[in-house]
Formats: structure tokens, C-alpha cells, sequence
């Protein structure tokens, strides 16, 4: 059997096994190290003995070698962040914030969850935290206004996506370290996008609210007064926000950096709001838990990028990508149309990194490669500047994952918190976000200068 033949054999196999149940990190190291003994011993002519040596050496190898980077450092503190402002007391202070600036909205409430998780994803890394925080802060206030339990359950679990999008995301880093692309570039990427998902899904609540006006009540009654000085309680968040976009944008400091420095901003904050130990070693436990998670999924996703990399797995697929008789982006919405379906099935994080190693080359190369000019390429931009915008785009995709039946992760999380509400009342709330999401994900290719704008400044700088 051909090399190529047995690694399309292989990655069909992962497929299954993810579909069966099998975890994403074990399976990819499994059939990872399954490829690189099979490489090394069949078709190198190497011997059983020794390919199993050499496949064992290398699956070994790989995760240290590609892992011991500072980069990786961004994850923890971008999560720690997140949980640290909870304790601290931010996240209550943005929602009211929010609740007394738009709550005479039509469902006004739901607004001010989708800013105020908004915000609240500007100071946490994890969609999954950002949601489960939300279930309990947002969620009683809606339900005690009369809101529609559905709709207010849908609100906060897609709300709480836009922490994979507005940076610091842990999936933007994740992406940029298995596609070697600017963590910088990306995180300043992700700015302007998350800010028109938030806007997008704030006219969807609105919308939803004037057809229906069951479903949301506004708020109203709050003077000017009252308004105002709820704001300083909400600047802490601005602050942290502002120290990890000036480190980035002036090169103060690396990504990594400025993410450490925005944790001990946030920490000073929760001591001297009076956080207690429990709190503190609460947050670290939470953050180291999903931290461990994150790492072991890309360890062992790693060591199956090595096996497709000897295979050559994702240059036959990005040659017969580029060699299709249609239009570049007919065949960029067949692969945006791939991840929707994956997305039913797998949770965002394993989709990206299970994906990536094929998606990335054939989409650069689609392009028209690397090195390829703007005004050479067959989507309008850089080789460098598809790389980010690529990666915008997908995660973008991911977040559907979040939200969508069977594995939507966020609706699980809503329903966990809230037991009043059933899984299958959250998927019903949030479905309308997905729409919201494939307009997003409309806009973001129709102006490719929303994500690439910042970015452009940042290289400009």
C-alpha cells in the first residue's frame, strides 16, 4: 500500500474512533504512533524491531520538542485571568453596568449579557468559563423579569463564544502554534471581529424581542445617576483590557508577557477586593484543570502533525485543493461548510487541531501559497495575511461547535448550571445564534480588512 494511501486510511480511522467516543488527545497519539511505526517500518524497510524503536523515540519527543515554548504560556494566564476576575467580583459589576446602560432595549437584559459577556472575554481565555459564570450571574435576573427560561439560556450560551473570538482566546494561540503563525497578530486579529459578533448578536436579540415581546421585557427606570456611577466598577475590565493591547500593539512586551502581567493586574484586584484563599486556590485548581486539558489535546495532536508530515498527507491534499477547476472561494465554502458538519460531532478545540494540519496548507495554498502577493492572490491578500485571516474565520467556525447539537459544549455547561433548564431547552434558545454566526462569518469574508486592519497597524507599527 502507498504511503498516501495508508495515511488517508489512518486519518479515516481517527475520524471513526473520535466519532465513537474515543478522546480526541488519546486517539490522534494513538494513530499517530500507529502511522509512524507503520512509516518507519514498512515503507523505510527499517524492520518491525526497529520501527517500533524509532516510532516510540519520536512519539516521545514530540510533544517536549514542540511544546517547551513560552508561547505556551499564554494559555494558563489567559484562563487564570478569566477566573480571577469571577472571584473578584468583575463580572457582577460588568453585567450591571451593562444592565443600566441597555436594559431599555427590547430585550434589554439579553443585550446587556451579550456585552457584558463580551467584555467579560476580554479579560478570559475560555468559552466554556465565560458561559458558566453568565448561568449564574444573568440567567436568575432574566428568568425573575419574566424572560423566556429558553431564550435566556440560549443568550448566555451563545454569549459565552465570543470568548474564543475577542482575545485573550486560548484558541487563537492554539491555533497559531499548530499553524506557526503570530500569536500577536492573531490576538490583535480578533478584536474587530468579536466586536461586530457582539453586535450582531445584540440586533439578533432585539429583533427577536420586537417580534416577540414575551421573550424579553426591556428594563427601564435607571437614571442618569445611577448609570454613572456603576461605571467605575466596570473599569478594572478596561484596564486589564488596555495592558494587553498596549504590551502587544507598542512591543512592550510578547504576547506571553502581557498575559502574565494582565493575571497579576487581576489578582491585585481580587485581594484587595477581598478574595479568600478558597477563591484563590479555587481558581487556580479551575484553571490548571482546563489547562492540562488543553496541553494533552495538543501533545498528542502533535505526534500525529509529525506522522502527517512524513506522509505528506497535507501537500497532496493543498495540490489537489488548488488544482480544482472552480473558484477559490467556492472551494473555501465547501471547507467552511466541512467544519459546520464536524462541528455537530466535536467539540471546537479537538476540531481545530484534528483539522488544521490539512485545512491550513490547502487554504494558503489555495491562496496561492506562502510567499504569494496580494495582488497575485486568488483571495485578495498576503500569504501572511490568509494566515490570520484564515484563522479568525475558523475559530469563528469552532464557535458553532459550541452551540450546536449533539456536543455543543456551552449548552452543556448553561444546563449544568441551571438544572432547571433541560440541554435541549438551550440548544432550542441558542439556535438563532447560529444564524447570527454564518452572517458573521459572511460579513468577515465580504471585508477581509476587519480582521486585517489591526493586524496591518501592529506590522505597520
Amino acid at each position: 500500500m502507498e504511503t498516501i494511501d495508508t495515511a488517508m486510511l489512518l486519518a479515516g480511522l481517527l475520524l471513526a474512533l473520535v466519532f465513537l467516543g474515543v478522546r480526541v488527545a488519546f486517539a490522534t497519539a494513538l494513530i499517530g504512533f500507529t502511522g509512524l511505526f507503520l512509516f518507519f517500518a514498512f515503507d523505510k524497510n527499517l524492520g518491525v524491531e526497529k520501527g517500533f524503536t524509532v516510532a516510540m523515540k519520536m512519539a516521545g519527543q514530540v510533544p517536549h520538542s514542540k511544546t517547551a515554548s513560552h508561547v505556551l504560556g499564554l494559555i494558563p494566564t489567559f484562563i487564570l485571568i478569566g477566573y480571577l476576575a469571577y472571584f473578584a467580583g468583575l463580572t457582577k459589576a460588568l453585567f450591571e453596568a451593562a444592565k443600566r446602560w441597555v436594559g431599555w432595549l427590547p430585550g434589554g437584559l439579553g443585550v446587556a449579557t451579550v456585552f457584558a459577556t463580551a467584555g467579560f472575554a476580554a479579560v478570559s481565555g475560555a468559552s466554556v468559563a465565560t458561559s458558566a459564570v453568565f448561568a449564574r450571574i444573568a440567567i436568575p435576573e432574566m428568568l425573575k423579569l419574566g424572560y423566556d427560561k429558553r431564550f435566556a439560556a440560549g443568550v448566555v450560551a451563545a454569549g459565552g463564544t465570543l470568548a474564543s473570538l475577542i482575545p485573550p482566546s486560548a484558541i487563537l494561540v492554539i491555533y497559531a502554534i499548530i499553524t506557526e503563525s503570530s500569536v500577536g497578530q492573531l490576538l490583535m486579529a480578533g478584536f474587530l471581529p468579536g466586536a461586530v459578533s457582539a453586535l450582531i448578536y445584540g440586533g439578533l436579540v432585539i429583533g427577536l424581542a420586537k417580534m416577540r415581546p414575551s421573550l424579553g421585557p426591556p428594563v427601564r427606570g435607571f437614571t442618569w445617576k445611577q448609570r454613572l456611577e456603576v461605571l467605575p466598577g466596570a473599569l478594572p475590565i478596561a484596564f486589564v483590557v488596555a495592558i494587553i493591547v498596549f504590551c502587544i500593539y507598542f512591543g512592550w512586551g510578547t504576547p506571553t508577557e502581557a498575559g502574565a502581567l494582565g493575571a497579576f493586574v487581576v489578582l491585585l484586584m481580587a485581594i484587595w477586593r477581598g478574595m479568600r484563599w478558597k477563591d484563590l486556590s479555587g481558581a487556580l485548581m479551575e484553571s490548571a484543570k482546563l489547562t492540562v486539558m488543553i496541553f494533552t489535546m495538543i501533545w498528542g495532536v502533535l505526534i500525529f502533525v509529525r506522522y502527517l508530515g512524513f506522509a505528506k498527507l497535507p501537500q497532496h491534499f493543498a495540490e489537489w485543493i488548488s488544482g480544482l477547476d472552480q473558484p477559490a472561494m467556492m472551494t473555501l465554502m465547501l471547507i467552511l461548510l466541512a467544519y459546520v458538519v464536524l462541528g455537530m460531532f466535536m467539540d471546537a478545540i479537538g476540531m481545530l487541531i484534528l483539522t488544521l494540519p490539512v485545512t491550513f496548507p490547502a487554504v494558503i495554498a489555495l491562496n496561492g501559497g506562502a510567499g504569494v502577493s496580494a495582488a497575485d492572490s486568488a483571495l485578495g491578500m498576503s500569504g501572511a495575511e490568509c494566515a490570520v485571516w484564515f484563522g479568525i474565520i475558523v475559530v469563528k467556525m469552532a464557535e458553532l461547535c459550541l452551540i450546536t447539537p449533539p456536543i455543543g459544549l456551552n449548552c452543556f455547561v448553561v444546563a449544568g448550571v441551571r438544572p432547571d433548564i433541560s440541554a435541549q431547552d438551550v440548544f432550542r434558545g441558542a439556535s438563532p445564534f447560529f444564524v447570527a454566526d454564518v452572517a458573521t462569518v459572511g460579513v468577515l469574508i465580504a471585508f477581509p480588512d476587519i480582521v486585517l486592519w489591526l493586524p496591518r497597524l501592529v506590522l505597520a507599527g
